[in-house]
């Protein structure tokens, strides 16, 4: 009987553990409803599971976690879907085209220092907060994991993203600040 136990936690285990061949055929199985949704769907799960995780392990820890799943996020979206041996030039407008084509945002890079790594960029009409209201706050903790994954994906440095202004705060667009972690 304990044997059923353990190899029941091992198959949850592999079940919660992400792979990119887990997002599945979504052509096939959506079929008449195709890919796209709403962004409210999206926010909808966003920000009722930020909500839970928040009650569950406090603020900072959920943030915490979203930056996490970002970074895991980005790490995977770089390996499958762009290029990453290609000059950083090429990566940027690759980048860019992905993530307006898949209506993620609008990246643009407003600086970037090649001898230390540090960037700034903006991402505007992103998925995660343009239209909330106004909180004075910065929300797009899962951007910023996933800034730093793609990041990390392609340099094969760490980066600390940190996102310095976004829409609930007052701004139209989000500007990340990214440095290489020594």
């Amino acid at each position: 009987m304990a044997n059923i136990f353990v190899r029941k936690a091992q198959e949850n285990q592999q079940h919660n553990k992400f792979s990119w061949e887990n997002l599945g055929d979504i052509k096939e199985g959506r079929g008449d409803l195709g890919e796209e949704m709403p962004v409210l769907v999206y926010r909808l799960m966003q920000y009722t599971m930020l909500d839970v995780l928040s009650k569950a392990y406090g603020g900072e820890q959920a943030n915490e976690y979203f930056r996490q799943a970002g970074f895991l996020a980005g790490m995977e979206f770089s390996h499958n879907v762009l290029d990453l041996k290609v000059d950083f030039n090429t990566f940027v407008a690759n980048l860019q085209a992905a993530l307006r084509d898949l209506k993620i945002g609008i990246l643009r890079v407003e600086s970037f220092e090649a001898d230390t790594g540090s960037l700034v960029l903006t991402v505007g009409q992103d998925l995660d907060c343009s239209g909330l209201p106004v909180t004075n706050e910065t929300v797009c903790n899962y951007d910023e994991g996933f800034i730093a994954g793609i990041l990390e994906a392609y340099t094969g440095k760490k980066y600390d993203v940190r996102e310095v202004d976004c829409w609930a705060n007052g701004d139209r667009v989000c500007r990340f600040q990214g440095n290489v972690v020594n």
